[in-house]
């Protein structure tokens, strides 16, 4: 794969080889990030789980310390003073049948996370071949199924963010941005891995957090060292 000269003049900055100290990490993907504008920083963590069986799975939400350092766009299903409330809270739409509508016959997708009341999930299910491979469909594990939207809502603006394994057992999550400086982007990192954590299966043998690695959007790669974890 071809890398242009920022990338590779990045890349001297990181040896391949090592697993870094966690505060060595965020000083390092800070300083290696080479693009002009405000890239986000991304924590990728292989687990030693097999999300193939249902006793294994890892699936939960965090509000970051510091946020994300992005406004993500709400969509919330729901009805009467649910509905008030929702867009009193900060939601970006909110609503019911129409949206489903809109969804499926427009393709619709201008937003970032789906919240619904449970007695909404009857309509919201239809959306399931739609929603679920883009991992917007909402859950009570997610806390995005809930008829306490308010708080949903405003968790979610001040930087919620869910976590999930991939069909390779591993967790991407953006913990921040470049311009937060080490210190906070090590602050959201704690509090993620924390949380994953937190979450381990009992069924989950071994090792549970096999590798760590951070990049900022357009940066290489750092390895960092989760022994303490």
């Amino acid at each position: 794969m071809f890398r242009g000269k920022k990338y590779q003049d990045s890349s001297k900055l990181i040896d391949r080889s090592v697993q870094y100290d966690v505060a060595d990490a965020m000083a390092l993907v800070v300083k290696a990030a080479p693009a002009k504008f405000d890239e986000t920083v991304e924590i990728h963590i292989k687990l030693g789980v097999d999300s193939r069986h249902a006793d294994q799975q890892v699936r939960g939400a965090i509000v970051l310390p510091n946020g994300t350092g992005k406004t993500r766009k709400v969509l919330v299903f729901a009805k009467d003073a649910k509905l008030d409330e929702a867009l009193a809270a900060g939601a970006d739409y909110a609503g019911g049948m129409e949206l489903v509508e809109k969804i499926t016959k427009e393709n619709w997708f201008d937003f970032d996370v789906v919240v619904a009341t449970p007695d909404m999930m009857g309509i919201v299910g239809r959306l399931g071949k739609v929603l679920g491979p883009k991992g917007l469909m909402p859950s009570p594990k997610a806390g995005t199924v809930t008829p306490n939207v308010t708080a949903a809502v405003q968790e979610i603006k001040a930087g919620k963010i869910e976590y999930r394994l991939d069909k390779t057992n591993i967790i991407h999550c953006p913990i921040g941005k470049v311009s937060f400086g080490p210190e906070k982007l090590q602050q959201n990192f704690d509090a993620l891995v924390g949380a994953v954590i937190k979450a381990k299966p009992a069924a989950a043998k071994g090792q549970y957090i096999r590798s760590c690695v951070i990049a900022s959007t357009m940066g290489p790669g750092i390895k960092v060292s989760t022994a303490k974890y």
